[in-house]
């Protein structure tokens, strides 16, 4: 288990934590959660070692090895299958070690060891891990320096993924990851069986993959059970009832002033208006712990909605160079109350499609029509670092409004949520997600018929993503939006697009649909339009060669021939489920005796170790029936 105890911590001065305990328990995975600020990252490398406390500290199990995910991958010539292989490094020395031992007792125990540890099958499980983080067999076998450092982070990922730590800690891990990326890790983290503590404003990831939230408020930490929406209906519940008893103590401490004012000077009353100030000196205040305000998000409606379509596409094209389209064959329209969220990996052409939208980029073949008088927001995170840093929001505004007073700038700027404190602080000593605020202000001023949202999130906590999602729902005009967080697309967007093959397609299915197609193994076959499965059920279907009593005579046989293929199946099957059932046991016992934690945790994480085989073996074998019945 991991214990902070009593820990106080301080950054140049500031007060971060402020003497807090709690526990994670073990093999749990636990969610991260606090407003942006308050110290979420400094405990993680609290618990790391890198930052030294004032008071308390960390413990846990002296065997535990903890894990995060780097900042930096060295951008060398080691190629991306190799550097996570590294990660492992008990691994790694035991087949160096193998090459030069000559004992032979001692080259049996690393054999032995290296069998226990799965070794021969861990290129296989680390190839697994990078492709479900974008990577194809051809980029693993490039070197790192290939690679930008968004994706280099995501190498460092799939190297602290594939290492299997006893404490993996994860710090926003989605924020260098797409949709599809986000979706295979929080597939990925459901089944790790050691103790996680992550990091996220990411809400679905938090409710899908977190069995408890520790939550960072007001330089405090408090441990609740359940997923994010179990977390935040409790933490409601929680202050609703603390401002009902501050309302009642509140009440009772006026009626005892008032007593003891009225009645003081009585000689019958006085002994009673003494011991009604002995109760009011002993009152404890309750806290008032309402939560931080956080200011709305505003986007203005266009002053003059367009004609519909207010963009169409004909047989266009568009790339970075004439004779190498990223994206072609796109015959799309976008009305002016659209709504639309584009899927695909990253890669696939995305922001490029962005760019052409809102001319950028230009089509490289066929047409694109839109009017005149169409004005496009774009916003993508790169465009943080083109604000001026050296300047106020108060500066910023006063560029767009050149003819309005002081009075009126401000007044504009506070509308956004850059009031008195924070209108003339340097962009640069704002936040994250005050910039993106003010980069949200800036691009949106002229009133837009189209905003495009390119990952807007990564910056924002999650009280601020659902101000996002209120601002975004109640804007008057057309959006495209591109995005990670599955939350923010299933509240805004009512089309998809897929974004796949070098084209853009309408996306028929719902991101539940898309979930499952992106994480089947068959998924290399590209998921049917409307118009194509249309197409493809009616074509006419191909006449049998054979007649029906053949036809059984042959699968009789059939069935004969590989029923001991049948019965390995099925055994596999029978232990998937015994050793579920003994998974779920473990998680009865766990709930009941907190005294066994630890042992019972241990024997979770062996039973879920086996699970994986035999889920495995399961696997291949039903795949060797079903296979032979097909030919």
């Amino acid at each position: 288990m991991l214990h902070i105890n009593d820990l106080t911590f301080r950054m140049e001065g500031r007060l971060l934590l402020d003497h807090v305990t709690a526990a994670v328990p073990p093999g749990q995975r636990v969610g991260f959660v606090g407003r942006n600020g308050t110290g979420k990252s400094t405990l993680l490398k609290i618990i790391t070692g890198e930052y030294q406390t004032e008071t308390g500290g960390i413990s846990y199990p002296k065997n535990w090895r903890v894990g995060m995910v780097r900042q930096e991958v060295l951008a060398g010539p080691t190629t991306l299958l190799d550097t996570v292989l590294a990660a492992d490094t008990e691994r790694a020395a035991l087949l160096d070690e193998a090459e030069h031992a000559s004992d032979p007792h001692r080259i049996a125990e690393i054999h032995t060891r290296l069998a226990d540890m799965g070794a021969h099958a861990a290129p296989s499980r680390a190839a697994a891990i990078l492709a479900g983080l974008g990577f194809d067999e051809a980029a693993q076998a490039r070197p790192c320096s290939d690679f930008s450092g968004g994706w280099r982070m995501r190498v460092a990922l799939a190297a602290v993924l594939f290492s299997e730590p006893d404490l993996l800690l994860l710090d926003e891990p989605t924020n260098y990851l797409d949709l599809e990326g986000t979706i295979w890790l929080e597939d990925y983290l459901r089944s790790y069986p050691y103790t996680v503590l992550i990091v996220s404003h990411d809400r679905d990831l938090l409710n899908n993959v977190a069995q408890g939230i520790l939550h960072l408020e007001h330089k405090k930490l408090t441990y609740y059970a359940g997923n994010y929406d179990r977390f935040d209906r409790t933490r409601r519940e929680k202050l609703m009832l603390q401002m009902s008893m501050k309302k009642k103590q509140e009440d009772a401490r006026r009626h005892m002033e008032e007593f003891v004012e009225r009645f003081k000077a009585k000689a019958s009353k006085a002994r009673q208006a003494q011991s009604r100030m002995k109760a009011l000196a002993k009152m404890e205040p309750i806290a008032d712990i309402l939560s931080e305000r956080v200011m709305p998000f505003r986007f203005p409606a266009p002053e003059k909605p367009l004609a519909s379509p207010i963009i169409r596409l004909e047989h266009a094209s568009v790339g970075y160079a004439a004779d190498k389209p990223v994206l072609k064959d796109l015959d799309l329209r976008i009305d002016h109350d659209d709504r639309i969220a584009l899927l695909g990996a990253n890669g696939n052409g995305k922001s490029t499609f962005a760019k052409l939208l809102c001319d950028r980029l230009q089509v490289t073949g066929g047409h694109k029509y839109d009017s005149k008088k169409l004005r496009i927001a774009y916003f993508a995170q790169h465009q943080l670092d083109e604000l001026n840093m050296g300047e106020t929001p108060y500066e910023h505004f006063r560029e767009l409004m050149p003819t309005a007073t002081q009075a009126q700038v401000r007044a504009t700027a506070g509308s956004y949520g850059f009031g008195a404190d924070k209108a003339d602080t340097k962009v640069e000593k704002l936040s994250g997600g005050e910039k993106a605020r003010l980069l949200f202000a800036v691009q949106t001023y002229n009133k837009p018929h189209l905003i495009i949202l390119d990952e807007p999130t990564n910056h924002l906590d999650v009280d601020s993503r659902e101000a996002l999602v209120m601002a975004i729902n109640d804007y008057d005009g057309a959006f495209i939006l591109i995005s990670h967080d599955r939350h923010l697309v299933e509240t805004c967007a009512d089309r998809l697009w897929l974004v796949a093959d070098g084209t853009v397609k309408p996306y028929d299915g719902d991101l539940d649909d898309y979930r499952k197609w992106l994480l089947d193994p068959a998924r290399r076959i590209k998921p049917l339009t409307a118009e194509e499965q249309a197409e493809a059920e009616a074509r006419p279907a191909p006449r049998p060669q054979i007649d029906k009593k053949e036809a059984r005579r042959i699968a009789a046989q059939k069935r004969e021939q590989f029923a001991p293929l049948k019965k390995k199946a099925q055994a596999a099957e029978k232990e998937v489920e015994r050793l579920q059932a003994e998974v779920a046991k473990h998680d009865a016992d766990l709930a009941a005796k907190p005294e066994e934690a630890a042992r019972i945790a241990k024997l979770r994480a062996d039973t879920l170790k086996a699970l994986a085989k035999a889920e495995e073996d399961w696997l291949h074998a039903s795949a060797a029936y079903d296979e032979a019945m097909a030919d």
